[in-house]
């Protein structure tokens, strides 16, 4: 029975972190140390605003998320705290890649910092967008999923909500055939997600997994030391060609965040904490109770957590 840790893959623009930025000496050095390796400054990296150019934006996001999160790792990791299984969504996959011994943290950074040198999409190209859509569970249809709808595709699935009643899934795509199925559907079934102009998981990045391919071929991937979950397959990510995969198919194909859980569980998972914000508190269905580790005091409540449940926390054999 052992602890597993999930990183979340949202690329947000709120500032992330500081509160264990300014509690922790630790993670001090480790910004400071992403600082040195992209060339950004620990302010951009903290709490400054992003910077516009679309690429650019989500080069600095991905690395200020990816920060938080190995930061919060980090910080457990003083207080005793190590998992015996990892797994995170697109980004978070990269994040939990690194944390398992699958690449060098530096080498992780260096890449998300090259990804601002990515071409923009050509201006006259359609506006993209990311949408939410909540499908009731008994609804065998299929069509909050998009995939009769030109320009909607299926970026995510999330999982059932707490409740039971509904699965929650991202939806990706043009910016109008989003709002169109919106207007097709009942209404709050599709919710478009503000200041998202990515069409993140889908075929529309293309251009950008074709730009990144040649980096990541020469990325010294190495075979995970732990349990690696991928969120892309049903599958462990057992070798240095499957992360090394994960990592060029990311930008278009869809996660899972069911294959995340349903996989620790089979791995002996009784408590997942949840590294950073990006996952929603509260709002999803878990095989196992989940902790929330995202500011200073959530680092207690998982301590608690852990020895209430007796959850074995010795080191695990590597693989």
């Amino acid at each position: 029975m052992s602890l597993g840790y999930l990183f979340g893959g949202g690329v947000g623009s709120e500032p992330r972190g500081v509160e264990l930025y300014r509690a922790y000496p630790g993670v001090q050095a480790l910004y400071s140390q992403v600082a040195e390796w992209t060339g950004l400054t620990v302010g951009q990296i903290l709490d400054e605003d992003l910077p516009t150019p679309p690429e650019i934006r989500q080069s600095v996001g991905t690395i200020r998320e990816s920060v938080h999160a190995i930061a919060v790792h980090d910080a457990l990791a003083e207080k005793g705290l190590r998992p015996a299984v990892l797994g995170g969504l697109s980004l978070g996959g990269m994040s939990a890649a690194a944390l398992a011994g699958a690449i060098d943290r530096r080498a992780l950074f260096e890449m998300l910092a090259h990804a601002r040198n990515a071409p923009d999409r050509p201006a006259d190209s359609p506006e993209q967008g990311l949408a939410l859509a909540f499908e009731p569970i008994a609804d065998t249809t299929g069509r909050y999923r998009g995939a009769d709808h030109p320009g909607v595709y299926l970026a995510g699935q999330f999982g059932p909500t707490t409740d039971g009643a509904t699965r929650i899934l991202m939806l990706s795509g043009e910016r109008a055939a989003l709002e169109q199925l919106g207007a097709d559907l009942p209404q709050d079934a599709v919710i478009q997600l503000p200041g998202r102009s990515m069409a993140i998981h889908s075929p529309l990045r293309g251009h950008f997994r074709t730009f990144m391919a040649p980096y990541i071929d020469a990325m010294p991937f190495t075979d995970p030391a732990l349990p690696l979950i991928s969120c892309l397959d049903r599958k462990i990510l057992v070798s240095a060609a499957d992360v090394r995969d994960t990592f060029q198919r990311n930008p278009t194909a869809p996660i899972s965040l069911p294959y995340l859980y349903d996989a620790m569980k089979d791995e002996g998972v009784r408590l997942g904490l949840i590294m950073g914000g990006s996952i929603p508190d509260g709002v999803l269905r878990f095989p196992f109770p989940v902790v929330h580790v995202d500011r200073p005091e959530h680092l207690e409540q998982a301590l608690t957590t852990v020895f209430d449940l007796g959850v074995d926390i010795s080191p695990r054999v590597t693989r």
